[in-house]
């Protein structure tokens, strides 16, 4: 039932560190999903510095979806959001034709405290690649909840099992929280071509194989999938149907080369507006390395 198993990536941002799942070399995406960090878990002083901040950067092509366990992120952008996100909360942003965003952690350097999370990005399908940009945030109370059995869930996004998340989506997909006591088990129907099982916290057995924190385990498809705690456990599962293959170079996701060559070209020549409530500074445009280029931790 496991087609393959990814370790996170870690890499140090100087407060703290992020662990990179996909894009991976054997498995560029799963379903639309084609980015996925894990931001900490870390405790933090007060004073964090400046630089620690993401500063207002450029995408395409795709939604971020911030979801945290711990902490908190303020999230500016140039449809003119200006929006905290707290844990079970989600912030939603569609790039479409281009959007630009700043991930700020103002009241973690005032006060010291917890950072832990998780970012993915969902890539657009063909005919909605060009779409206009957007945000929207919704509350931890608007999404479905399950609980039983020793395990509690919360539907971020997308459909699964017939419950439906308010979450908006543009393609068919789903993206679940799992927090389950050892030796509950939560079960994965087979309703997508593509799914897969990342484990925050804990230990979990899926198909007879272990699966360790820090770690994604792609299934195969065509059927339903028992994740069992061996321990006391954190799972995110998420999947949904391919939207194609897909270009990713620095923050830009598209089906054209083309279009990933020209969003470049725009950011360099400043035609992409920063935020409204935060145009001061800007991450420049990184030289291409190559063909593809991973998008940097937290971007």
């Amino acid at each position: 039932m496991i087609e393959l198993v990814i370790p996170q990536r870690s890499r140090d941002l100087g407060a703290f560190e992020v662990g990179r799942v996909l894009p991976f070399a054997k498995r560029r995406m799963v379903g639309p999903y084609i980015f996925f960090d894990r931001m900490g878990p870390k405790d933090l002083a007060p004073g964090l510095p400046p630089e620690a901040d993401v500063r207002p950067h450029p995408h395409i092509g795709l939604s971020t979806i911030t979801y945290l366990f711990d902490g908190e992120i303020m999230h500016r952008d140039s449809v003119g959001s200006e929006q905290p996100i707290h844990p079970g909360e989600v912030n939603w942003m569609t790039a479409g034709r281009g959007i630009t965003h700043s991930e700020r952690f103002e009241r973690l350097r005032r006060e010291g405290g917890p950072i832990d999370g998780v970012q993915l990005w969902a890539a657009l399908p063909d005919e909605r690649e060009e779409m206009d940009p957007g945000f929207w945030h919704y509350g931890s109370d608007a999404l479905p909840v399950f609980d039983g059995d020793g395990v509690v869930g919360r539907l971020i996004a997308g459909r699964l099992a017939g419950v439906v998340s308010p979450v908006k989506v543009d393609s068919p997909q789903f993206y679940v929280h799992w927090q389950l006591r050892a030796g509950a088990r939560a079960s994965l129907p087979p309703e997508y071509s593509e799914r897969a099982v990342y484990v925050v916290s804990g230990e979990v057995e899926v198909a007879g194989q272990r699966i360790e924190a820090g770690s994604m385990a792609v299934l195969k498809p065509g059927s339903a999938v028992t994740v069992a705690a061996v321990s006391d456990a954190v799972v995110m599962a998420l999947g949904g149907e391919p939207v194609g293959p897909r270009w990713i170079d620095w923050n830009f996701v598209s089906s054209s080369k083309e279009r990933i060559d020209q969003a470049r070209a725009d950011w360099a020549a400043g035609r992409m507006k920063l935020p409204d409530l935060d145009s001061e500074e800007f991450i420049p445009l990184p030289p291409r390395i190559g063909r593809i280029v991973e998008p940097e931790p937290m971007s």
